[in-house]
């Protein structure tokens, strides 16, 4: 017979049944009663207090990105839960497994405007997968093992609980033989297979055929499938922002990322290849460019574990609703005989030759800028990411997660990703200033023995730095965090200069001097204004033992090159300011 539990002792054994771990959130009022049973269980749920709810939730969502697992962040009624908005819609447009937790007002007082009360069920019904209010401790058991499920099972998402205070601390003998009972949830994680061998028979014949590889890959854990599959069909690979690691960047048949800021070879490859192969990628509008000229030649086939995402943008050939990892691995078992593959891609060699020379072509001059605008320059950007790549490939043991903006777009462009899948954490769908440092915190929490480079733009690193202070208390010395410092927000200013006549409205930045912040934090801090000493500083981050902030002071308008204009197709990339 089980004993007499609290709502909030519930709460506690219903996450370690479900063996989460680690916690990120702030207390507060109505949600105090979980607080007071935490410290209980300390031994089995580590919590780790946050300076701020958005910071906890993207620590949650880092944590979650780096893992596989579900991701935990807990706010309290009002202002806490409102403050998780923000983490949970960027979970929810990442496909990241988050469980928030929030704190509600007594049951008797709900929709009395009673105090710190919100309907956060209403705000964020469009954001998640699911939510719940709930009034009654019994109905914990359930709940709590459905939400994790939900949240963690199909395509990954957030999925918010809402509970009062008084079903917190109501006592009662909790039922743990609880099954699930969710009769329209039913994902399709095998694809129908008469259309996996059509797409195996289109991509079999293609005279130039492409791979498009997005999250997907990564969230299914799909990498050895996918590179045993390329390989079979000696297919050129392309990895979207979120599929970068999916492939090695040095694979041979990996051709680099597509898109707004993606390569021109890349981007032309997609426009003159014949089949387009999309698998766990969402045809966003930053890979597609205008989306009626996308790929016009191709026939595409996609597959998502999402129906919903397929057709949604771009005309579908052949659709297949399925986990990636399985539909991969029925198009292996279905492969042709290496003679007849062979056979039929006698021109394989010559495609890919064509997509290498036109990498020659524009990305060796591009890779490092206009060198004719940077040459006298201090500090160019791309000389701080040429450091930091070199430091990658001597580490084999790393994490990059970045902020939003365009030391993003470097990030993803000039390092070099060739220790598999999960090394690169950033947020792509919703783009969130501020997302770096509490998400460095999460990927740091998981992955203690890996060196984790948080790359930040002056603007992003302002939002969420306080969090700095959490990193310190929690004892975490393997975060060393990189702020491309160049008095603007970057990209917006980018925009402004080549679409707006150059009129800087509300993008040039102040901000506080980061190294006298980081060692008011108790961090070690650097500051960079030479090229000739960066290697120096991030050698002398990475032999420290303890958090490190770097402020490499940039040139202050450097843009971001290719890039692909609004309403423009990719095959429209501007490859320096000489093209406007």
């Amino acid at each position: 017979m089980s004993e007499t539990r609290t709502g909030a002792q519930i709460m506690c054994e219903a996450l370690i049944r479900e063996n989460v771990e680690v916690m990120f959130g702030i207390p507060g009022g109505a949600i105090m009663p979980f607080y007071h049973a935490m410290w209980e269980y300390r031994e089995k749920l580590r919590h780790v207090l946050c300076r701020h709810e958005q910071g906890a939730g993207h620590a949650a969502e880092g944590y979650a990105r780096s893992t596989g697992r579900i991701g935990v962040c807990i706010g309290t009624s009002g202002p806490g839960v409102t403050n998780l908005v923000t983490p949970i819609a960027d979970a929810m447009m990442d496909s990241t497994p988050l469980l928030a937790i929030c704190g509600q007002v007594g049951s008797l007082v709900l929709g009395k405007d009673a105090f710190q009360e919100t309907d956060i069920t209403g705000i964020t019904m469009p954001i998640t997968k699911h939510n719940y209010l709930v009034k009654r401790a019994e109905e914990l058991p359930y709940v709590f093992k459905e939400a994790i499920h939900i949240a963690t099972t199909g395509r990954p998402g957030p999925v918010l609980i809402d509970i009062t205070k008084d079903a917190m601390q109501k006592s009662i003998v909790p039922n743990w033989d609880v099954k699930l009972n969710l009769p329209g949830y039913k994902p399709n994680y095998h694809g129908n297979r008469k259309q996996i061998r059509e797409a195996l028979r289109m991509l079999a014949h293609a005279k130039k055929p492409l791979i498009i590889v997005g999250n997907g890959i990564i969230q299914a854990g799909a990498s050895d499938e996918l590179r045993a599959f390329a390989e079979r069909l000696g297919i050129p690979v392309l990895t979207t922002l979120h599929g970068i690691g999916a492939l090695p960047e040095s694979h041979p048949l990996n051709i680099g990322m597509p898109g707004m800021h993606g390569w021109v070879h890349a981007n032309r490859a997609i426009q003159d290849c014949d089949v387009l192969f999309n698998i766990g990628a969402r045809f966003d509008d930053r890979v597609t460019g205008k989306a009626s000229t996308f790929a016009p030649n191709a026939k595409v086939i996609h597959v998502d574990i999402d129906p919903s995402e397929i057709g949604k943008n771009v005309k579908v050939a052949v659709p297949i609703v399925g986990d990636a990892r399985n539909v991969l691995k029925a198009l292996l078992e279905d492969m042709p005989a290496q003679e007849e593959l062979a056979a039929l891609h006698s021109n394989a060699s010559d495609w890919m030759e064509h997509i290498r020379d036109m990498q020659d072509q524009h990305q060796g001059k591009q890779q490092y800028v206009n060198r004719a605008k940077t040459e006298n320059m201090a500090l160019p950007p791309h000389d701080v990411y040429a450091g930091i790549s070199e430091m990658l490939n001597l580490h084999g043991n790393y994490h990059v997660v970045t902020d939003v903006g365009q030391h993003q777009m470097w990030a993803a462009q000039l390092l070099d990703y060739n220790h598999g899948p999960r090394t690169l954490i950033t947020s792509g769908g919703a783009a969130t200033m501020g997302f770096a440092v509490p998400a460095a915190l999460g990927v740091a929490v998981a992955n203690p023995d890996s060196i984790i480079w948080a790359i930040c733009g002056d603007g992003g690193f302002q939002m969420t730095n306080q969090e700095m202070a959490t990193i310190m208390q929690e004892g975490i010395t393997n975060i060393k965090v990189a702020v491309i410092n160049n008095g603007y927000l970057g990209m917006v200013r980018q925009w402004q200069e080549l679409f707006e006549n150059k009129r800087y409205s509300g993008t040039p930045l102040s901000g506080p001097d980061f190294v006298k912040l980081a060692e008011a934090y108790g961090w070690k801090g650097i500051r960079v204004e030479r090229s000739e000493d960066v290697r120096a500083a991030i050698e002398e981050a990475n032999n420290t033992n303890g958090p490190v902030l770097i402020d490499f002071r940039v040139e202050r308008e450097v843009n971001v090159f290719p890039m692909v204009p609004q309403n423009k197709s990719i095959g429209e990339m501007l490859t320096t300011e000489a093209d406007m």
